[in-house]
Parts: C-alpha cells; sequence; structure tokens
C-alpha cells in the first residue's frame, strides 16, 4: 500500500533545508550565506483506519486532515447494528 492519502491524494513530497550562517546586517554582520542546501522529505500524517467503502468496511491509509473535515465514514463496532439496517432497508 503507498504512502498516501486514500481521499485526499496527499503523498510524500520533496523540498530543500538550507543552513545559514552569519551576523545580520542589523547587528553589524555581513548578512546571512548559504552555508548548505540538502534534499528533505514532507511526509503526510496518515492513519491506518477502518472505514466503510461501498458499503464494506475496508482498512485504509487516510491523513489526520481527511478524518477531522468527516471524509472518513466509519463502520459500527457491534454486529446487531447491521442487522436492524438491513431489516430498516
Amino acid at each position: 500500500m503507498p504512502r498516501e492519502c486514500y481521499f485526499t491524494g496527499k503523498k510524500t513530497t520533496f523540498g530543500n533545508t538550507i543552513a545559514r550562517s552569519g551576523a545580520a546586517i542589523k547587528t553589524g554582520g555581513f548578512g546571512l550565506k548559504t552555508s548548505g542546501i540538502s534534499r528533505r522529505t514532507f511526509k503526510p500524517n496518515l492513519q491506518t483506519t477502518t472505514a466503510l467503502i461501498d458499503g464494506t468496511p475496508k482498512r485504509i491509509k487516510v491523513c489526520t486532515r481527511a478524518i477531522r473535515d468527516g471524509l472518513v465514514v466509519k463502520p459500527l463496532k457491534r454486529k446487531y447494528g447491521y442487522t436492524r439496517q438491513q431489516k430498516q432497508g
């Protein structure tokens, strides 16, 4: 299973870390100089949860933003709830 949100499609992105050295000009220095650039990764906050997908419970990876926004519909914890839904339906 890839490191990607099932609903929003968030996945690992890449960027740089920039290390700077030197004192600022307003404190009497000659300004900040870039002393190193290295690659880094930004990983989404993914949680493995059980959600209802097409009416059946399925384990998926979901970002916390999708959980907070209510995109994830969680299944009932007890079996008797399903039979009550089937009787009503």
